[in-house]
């Protein structure tokens, strides 16, 4: 009868965290979904300037890469969020 109280306990913290586990995994991805849409916006508006005005290419290609290495950063604390809510 104990063996089985101990089993169940086993299997209670096993549970709770694959629980955890999953949810640190879907706060990841929540995480990811924001940066994802800031860079493809960032991307497709700097084209397009580059487009209307090819002059100013390198100005624009120069921001562009500094707007992606900040929202960049956003994923990346996302991430090492991540990691410290599994442990």
């Amino acid at each position: 009868m104990e063996a089985f109280s101990i089993l169940a306990q086993l299997t209670d913290e096993g549970a709770k965290a694959a629980e955890a586990a999953g949810s640190a995994g879907f706060a990841y991805g929540l995480a990811a979904i924001g940066p994802g849409i800031g860079i493809g916006y960032l991307v497709g508006k700097s084209v397009e300037a580059m487009a209307r005005q090819p002059e100013a290419a390198g100005m624009v290609r120069t921001t562009m890469f500094l707007g992606i290495a900040f929202t960049e950063a956003l994923a990346l604390i996302g991430f090492v969020v991540f990691i410290l809510i599994g442990l």
